[in-house]
């Protein structure tokens, strides 16, 4: 450890040597200022030297907890007295990985000093996390080399995943699952992972006698083919690949966002194989981060856009088709012939997330939420015809149509399908909307309408 003389002239240093402060940032909104407080100033451009090697002391640190000697804390120190809130991105983290009790706290002795925000509650990472996120604080340069030494130290298969794109790795976390890295149609091979399902098997409606009339299903018809794909099974899987009506779909469900969606894996540019997709084991503000398996390459899984990889140089955005939210038995009764996911892929386990773990909110970082609607509302999203994102909330939109109302916005209508909703166009077309919780919906389309009151 440094002498206090010695100390006190390389935090100078640091000092001296840092990016200059921009000014606090003044354009959040109101509700996030009273919910997070002020923001801090935030530096711009490179990192302070001594700050950057005080980081990467850091990760060594976090690399190797079990060596770590309590009092060389010199590392913890600098960053601390930095001033630069930008580098609590890599704290957080440390501290996802972190299961020495010593290096936790000196981890969040670092936070609360770097930020002023001391936790309220037994998640302190989550917390520091979300006020990052509300005050919208960037990564700095470099930041994700750093991340990439953390995660990949824990986390084997990340490497050619954690590359940089369109994408925003600060804000990127660990879900707790490793990646599901089995090759197309070996699905069936136990894994350390939410274990995708391709080409699942089905059986009829008649077959499917398991299956109460109120459990929740997951409907898709495409060309006049029909399909439910029961929550129970999808809970479970959370991606699946298959093929319904002659189109390949990819189909992931983030438990944690509400969200089932289903895309298009077919039709693409020359030259492109067909995405094949997995559940990487991360998240971006509590919703999957998937991947295809064929290029590497991450996608987006809200909008279904490739933001790194080689699909993401070729500017390629999979299609939605309409996910159905509704009960097996309305289901049944609007498609008698619909084909069904066996029981057999739920591998004996029903875990009703909703109602157990999710009951109380989003359970990792999602940063503010828009205040319009609460956290967990059932939304209908969808886009307008000029790319407007627009959003139903369920419940409101069920009761108008209930009365005979039209329920539409702009050039979308919602109608009732099989005792659950979709979105058409002006000429009835579909639009490929689906559900989610309002969280989600919005913070990936900060700019949403909704309805009714746009």
């Amino acid at each position: 450890m440094l002498p206090p003389i010695l100390k006190a002239l390389a935090l100078g240093l640091a000092v001296s040597m840092a990016p200059s402060l921009a000014a606090a940032q003044t354009d959040l909104p109101d509700y996030v200022i009273e919910a997070f407080g002020q923001p801090p100033a935030i530096p711009e451009g490179p990192l302070a030297p001594e700050l950057e090697v005080a980081l990467q002391r850091a990760i060594e640190i976090g690399r190797d907890q079990a060596g770590w000697d309590l009092v060389d804390t010199d590392a913890f120190e600098t960053i601390a007295a930095s001033g630069d809130p930008r580098a609590a991105w890599l704290i957080t983290d440390l501290m996802r990985f972190t299961w020495r009790p010593e290096v936790f706290v000196a981890l969040r002795d670092v936070s609360v000093e770097l930020l002023g925000v001391e936790p309220q509650t037994f998640r302190p990472r989550a917390e520091i996390a979300d006020h990052l996120i509300a005050w919208e604080v960037p990564a700095y340069p470099g930041y994700l080399d750093h991340k990439r030494q953390i995660f990949t130290a824990y986390l084997p298969g990340l490497e050619e995943l954690m590359v940089e794109g369109d994408i925003d790795w600060h804000l990127v976390s660990w879900g707790g699952v490793r990646i599901d890295d089995r090759p197309y149609d070996t699905t069936a091979t136990p894994c350390q992972c939410i274990p995708a399902s391709d080409n699942p098997p089905v059986q009829t409606a008649d077959e499917a006698t398991w299956l109460d009339d109120d459990d929740i299903i997951f409907g898709i018809e495409i060309n006049g083919e029909a399909r439910a794909y029961p929550r129970q099974i999808m809970e479970v899987r959370e991606m699946v690949n298959d093929t319904l009506g002659g189109r390949h779909l990819g189909m992931p469900y983030c438990t944690l966002c509400g969200a089932a969606q289903a895309y298009f894996t077919d039709e693409l540019p020359i030259g492109v194989e067909r995405p094949v997709l997995r559940t990487s084991g991360l998240l971006i503000r509590s919703n999957k981060v998937m991947y295809d398996i064929t290029s590497m390459s991450v996608f987006d899984t809200f909008t279904g856009e490739a933001v790194t990889g080689p699909l993401a140089v070729r500017g390629l955005q999979l299609q939605q088709a309409s996910v159905i939210t509704t009960d097996w038995a309305s289901w049944r009764e609007a498609y008698p012939h619909t084909t069904v996911l066996v029981e057999e892929l739920a591998l004996g386990r029903d875990f009703d997330f909703r109602n157990t773990r999710d009951a109380d909110g989003p359970i990792f970082p999602v940063g503010d939420v828009d205040p319009r609607l609460p956290v967990q509302e059932d939304v209908v999203g969808v886009f307008t015809g000029d790319g407007r994102p627009v959003a139903f909330p369920r419940g409101l939109a069920l009761a108008a149509l209930s009365d005979g109302a039209e329920v539409a916005f702009d050039d979308v209508r919602i109608v009732q399908a099989a005792g659950g909703l979709r979105a058409v166009g002006p000429d009835g077309e579909d639009l490929g909307s689906h559900e989610a919780f309002w969280f989600a919906w919005s913070q990936f389309h900060p700019n949403t309408a909704l309805w009714p009151d746009g």
